[in-house]
């Protein structure tokens, strides 16, 4: 994810596969170092940071001296790396400065009309500002009753499928939007799947949602409503949160958006009232594990994108299912928005004609457009590591010592059997 144009494919160099095993490597680590035993995850705790780095700069030391300009895709690597993490740490040092306090033991109806209005709010401010924005007041409002579904079907939502209709929304149609996708294109011909993929999504969370309601304690549903009450603090980190959206549409000027939404945070932190944080129990704690293992996640994926890059037409993808899922997929362990821009041009070389662009894709094969657009943003949710979000959603949950699953847990209970299904019902009846 990142608002800064990549480079598509890299070097013409064959890539050799074995270079993706640091790659491999660190996504495995991700997934099992938190079962570990104590001993063992407390090792990972405090040297995750070299360890994550170290991978990257093992594959950055074989682009500089094996791939002719390996400098300059590593050089692109790092600026997109850099955008990346000023926008969602500038939006979560921002959205931890505002407080929204919400009504206790919510009800699965009032849940529901929360996820729907998050899921609208994330095409305005981003599924980074939404979830960071949202996170909090989510947790309160459901304190007791609070278990992991609610997470889960948090960051399936809120930071990620409910982002699929304007370029603001996800960083991977901001990259379609600089390459020629028109603002509301989106709106127009992806709202039926974004509506049935959002429907169905609200309706099994609802089931779910109301027979844990029904198995609270009337005393404590009680005690807990009678102390409601709606608050609302920070609202100058309003302001701040248009300036960091409204910084994605500035000039192509070297670092002047990253500028402004530094400034915008560091703004943000000093003008925010230290009750407000202590109320959000904010610290830099999730936004620095993002930053330390998503530097090594941009470095050694450099390899993987490369390489499908080279040998993607050999798949011989004809069909927009086969764009949604070959996306989906990728986007579900990889960064998704250079994925999302590599099978963009994928469809467009084998599509329309050498150097029409995309807006011949965008009147030739419409479907193309929206099956990779949908693919990766819908399947960022599959994993923690699918969209930024994710990851800071759980971190900040355990934080407020909410039980989260694991890596696994969060794949093989939820992702598996709850998310695909919907995603390939949506696929069939949408993007066929």
């Amino acid at each position: 994810m990142s608002i800064m144009l990549p480079v598509a494919s890299g070097s013409p160099t064959e890539i050799p596969p074995a270079l993706i095993i640091p790659f491999g490597l660190l996504l495995l680590l991700i997934a099992v170092m938190p079962l570990s035993p104590a001993r063992v995850k407390h090792f990972w705790e405090h040297y995750y940071p070299f360890v994550a780095l170290g991978l990257g700069l093992v594959v950055g030391a074989y682009y500089l001296l094996q791939v002719p300009a390996g400098g300059t895709t590593i050089l692109h690597t790092v600026q997109e790396y850099f955008s990346f993490i000023c926008l969602i740490g500038s939006l979560f040092v921002v959205a931890g400065g505002i407080h929204l306090k919400v009504r206790g033991s919510a009800s699965p109806v009032e849940n529901v009309v929360f996820l729907t209005v998050g899921a609208l709010a994330t095409n305005l401010i981003g599924t980074t500002g939404a979830s960071m924005l949202l996170i909090r007041p989510w947790i309160r409002m459901n304190q007791p009753r609070i278990t992991a579904y609610h997470i889960v079907f948090f960051i399936f939502i809120i930071a990620n499928c409910g982002g699929a209709l304007t370029p603001i929304g996800d960083p991977p149609l901001f990259l379609g939007y600089l390459r020629g996708v028109p603002f509301f294109w989106l709106v127009e011909h992806a709202m039926l799947p974004w509506l049935g993929c959002l429907g169905l999504l609200l309706g099994v969370f609802y089931l779910i949602d109301r027979r844990n309601f029904i198995r609270l304690d009337p005393a404590l549903r009680a005690r807990a409503e009678a102390a409601d009450t709606w608050r609302f603090e920070g609202g100058v980190n309003v302001l701040f949160l248009l300036v960091i959206v409204g910084a994605v549409f500035l000039p192509s000027v070297p670092f002047l958006r990253e500028g402004v939404m530094i400034a915008a945070a560091v703004a943000s932190y000093r003008l925010t009232a230290a009750g407000v944080h202590g109320k959000n129990e904010f610290s830099f704690g999730p936004i620095k594990e993002v930053a330390w293992l998503f530097i090594g996640i941009f470095l050694t994926m450099m390899p993987a994108l490369d390489y499908l890059g080279q040998h993607g037409r050999e798949f011989g993808f004809a069909h927009p299912l086969q764009y949604f899922f070959s996306t989906g997929a990728l986007s579900a362990v990889l960064d998704n928005a250079p994925t999302y821009l590599n099978f963009l041009k994928l469809a467009e070389a084998s599509l329309v004609a050498p150097g029409a662009g995309v807006a011949a894709l965008l009147v030739e094969a419409p479907r193309f457009v929206v099956a990779v657009s949908l693919g990766a943003v819908f399947f960022g949710a599959m994993t923690y590591i699918g969209n930024g979000p994710n990851f800071m959603v759980k971190s900040i949950a355990e934080s407020a010592n909410v039980k989260v699953p694991t890596f696994f847990g969060y794949v093989f209970k939820y992702s598996l059997p709850v998310l695909l299904p919907i995603l390939a019902l949506v696929g069939w009846l949408f993007v066929r």
